[in-house]
């Protein structure tokens, strides 16, 4: 597949569970993509910055390089997931700080990693960006799926930032649509990752399609996002979640 072919992508968090498998994604169809990460891949990848994407001076070290090197960029996925230790405390134990510090982290970075290249897209009179969500962004938390679980729960600042995320990308769909340019997001259900044998049965009884995500199946929709096979999509939120919200 040669859907990405020349295009310039940016994918931060390209180590992570997801992350590494968009990177492989849009590498096999021929992107120049750049895996961003605070940490070294394990595996050998012919583009690889190290960046910490919520300092801002080094979001804007990351643009200028790949400028300098390529003079433009196609495409960016916002896809890093910083977070604090405490993250997925019940939600009467969250600490105010850690709640600030979070948003800051996921979502205000977000804002300043969309600001930052969009404006190169806009410059250029094209390009595309995909911001990754969550089911939990769409719909309510159904708990049932966390009881017998030894404490697991979904954190209280997932759905509002995530919330947030989609309503944001359609904003700037709208702002940026003008000068060509595509703004959308993927919104995964629950991604399999060896989590609590009790959890995941529960969940995946309550997903049409009886089972987890696994975490490649959702590169294919972000690599879709990114072509031009997308050309005329703008604000949409992609669900890959196995029917989740059909219900």
């Amino acid at each position: 597949m040669n859907r990405l072919k020349d295009k310039v992508i940016i994918v931060t968090g390209g180590n992570g569970l997801i992350g590494q498998h968009i990177v492989q994604r849009l590498l096999e169809e021929s992107a120049t993509c750049y895996c961003v990460d605070i940490a070294e891949p394990t595996q050998k990848l012919p583009y690889f910055i190290q960046a910490d994407i919520t300092d801002p001076s080094s979001v804007d070290k990351l643009v200028e390089t790949v400028l300098e090197r390529h003079q433009r960029i196609d495409g960016w996925v916002n896809n890093a997931y910083p977070r604090t230790k405490d993250w997925g405390v019940p939600f009467e134990d969250i600490p105010l700080g850690s709640w600030k510090t979070n948003v800051d982290m996921q979502l205000n970075m977000l804002f300043y990693c969309s600001q930052k290249v969009l404006e190169v897209m806009k410059n250029a009179q094209c390009g595309s960006l995909v911001n990754v969500a969550s089911i939990y962004g769409v719909v309510g938390n159904d708990f049932t799926v966390y009881e017998n679980t030894g404490g697991m729960t979904s954190p209280a600042a997932y759905s509002a930032i995530k919330g947030g995320v989609i309503n944001f990308t359609r904003y700037l769909a709208s702002y940026y649509g003008k000068y060509n340019v595509r703004v959308n997001t993927v919104s995964p259900g629950g991604v399999f990752d060896y989590q609590n044998e009790t959890f995941v049965k529960q969940f995946e009884s309550r997903v049409p399609l009886r089972r987890m995500a696994k975490p490649q199946e959702i590169a294919p929709g972000v690599a879709f996002l990114l072509s031009d096979d997308a050309s005329y999509i703008s604000g949409h939120n992609l669900m890959i979640d196995g029917g989740w919200t059909a219900i």
